[in-house]
């Protein structure tokens, strides 16, 4: 069989989305897009504060100790590993996080949040928090906010679970 003709032999037997999958896929799409574009304006103009950065921050702050590995940072945040290198360096240089060496891997560093980002961080959240409840959960009933928890619950789980890894 040619390349061309498995490849049609393969599209035919694809599993495509049905029309309300795609309306349901392309409207979390948008919206997810431009939520996180309209937060980042609003951390960038209130508080002089990437969403990237403000996220490390936040993450920092619920870290046992505020300090994260780097490798670990990266995995729990939306920025790659060396996004977060260079987010951190910025943080760093901002007073808001130190770099140390990881006690138990001399080759790794941690992140460890300090006094002054963890007042930067007080001090942004209200914003970020007022900005967040305006943008999302003012649009929705209590019973919706409830669901999207369970439904993203279900997802998050389902992704983690899954052992197909591409």
């Amino acid at each position: 069989m040619s390349t061309t003709s498995s490849r049609l032999a393969t599209m035919d037997e694809m599993r495509w989305l049905s029309a309300g999958e795609q309306r349901s896929w392309r409207a979390y799409l948008e919206a997810t897009r431009m939520l996180l574009a309209r937060l980042d304006q609003q951390l960038q103009r209130d508080a002089d504060i990437s969403f990237t950065d403000f996220e490390l921050l936040v993450t920092l702050s619920e870290a046992e100790a505020g300090q994260m590995r780097m490798s670990s940072l990266a995995e729990a945040t939306m920025a790659t590993r060396s996004g977060v290198t260079r987010a951190i360096s910025r943080l760093v240089d901002l007073g808001w996080v130190e770099r140390r060496p990881c006690p138990s891997d001399r080759r790794g560093q941690v992140a460890v949040l300090t006094e002054a980002g963890r007042a930067k961080l007080e001090a942004t959240s209200p914003g970020h928090v007022a900005a967040v409840r305006r943008l999302l959960f003012d649009s929705l009933s209590p019973r919706d906010v409830d669901r999207i928890g369970q439904v993203f619950g279900e997802v998050r789980d389902h992704i983690a679970d899954d052992t197909t890894r591409s």
